[in-house]
């Protein structure tokens, strides 16, 4: 699991992620080379694309097997991603690892990951362990990062998720600024499923308008499209 400027700055990897991005999992696989970081970046689709449609694991359980010899850290950082999703989404599925807060909360100072690891450490910290305060200092935290490396998804993740914050505490219009900014950061990175769940949280804090109707409209048009089964 490396960075988006990583992949994007290696031409043999570069058509592959920038197809993922966009939710074209099927094309990205065919696309990627059979070495060491090509297999690290199908793992990474895989994962992707099972944490988007909940689809069967146990093709993105191989890849990232494939990989921990080499890469055991970023096969560590995608086990909890899938274990994450089971307890958020499907928690009476076989158990797939441990506890997701402690495999991020011990990658999240690993800066080949960009500042990824501490953002799930903070997510799973507020949506599985119910810590909003840790989960905005770690959200914080990766924002600030995002914004070293000039990682626009992430910066979209870490304000989208202070926007939730910020609805919940009764901060209509400060939740409402970050959502936007969250969307607009990524449709710059061309990022559909993304998009689509940013218009989603958008269209939460909108209250009653004619445009959370056009948002999820959007929405529901994406979700069929590519298949991203919690957002149907």
């Amino acid at each position: 699991m490396l960075t988006d400027a990583t992949y994007f700055a290696a031409p043999d990897l570069a058509p592959a992620r920038h197809l993922q991005r966009a939710g074209q999992w099927d094309a990205a696989l065919a696309l990627v080379p059979d070495t060491p970081e090509g297999r690290l970046l199908r793992a990474d689709i895989l994962v992707d694309q099972h944490c988007w449609r909940l689809d069967p694991v146990q093709d993105a359980l191989t890849a990232v097997d494939s990989v921990r010899p080499e890469h055991p850290e970023a096969a560590a950082f995608l086990i909890g991603q899938l274990e994450y999703w089971r307890r958020l989404q499907r928690p009476a599925a076989p158990e797939i690892a441990g506890d997701p807060v402690d495999t991020f909360k011990a990658l999240a100072a690993d800066t080949r990951f960009g500042g990824w690891t501490g953002f799930w450490y903070g997510v799973a910290l507020e949506l599985l362990n119910r810590d909003p305060t840790g989960a905005a200092a770690a959200y914080t935290r990766a924002l600030d990062e995002a914004l070293f490396c000039g990682d626009l998804l992430l910066e979209s993740y870490a304000v989208r998720h202070l926007g939730g914050q910020a609805y919940e505490a009764g901060e209509t219009e400060r939740a409402i600024e970050l959502m936007e900014r969250s969307y607009d950061l990524r449709a710059a990175r061309g990022a559909r499923p993304h998009i689509a769940a940013a218009q989603a949280a958008l269209a939460d804090v909108l209250g009653d308008s004619r445009r959370v109707a056009r948002l999820r409209s959007a929405v529901s048009a994406t979700a069929e499209e590519l298949g991203l089964t919690w957002l149907k």
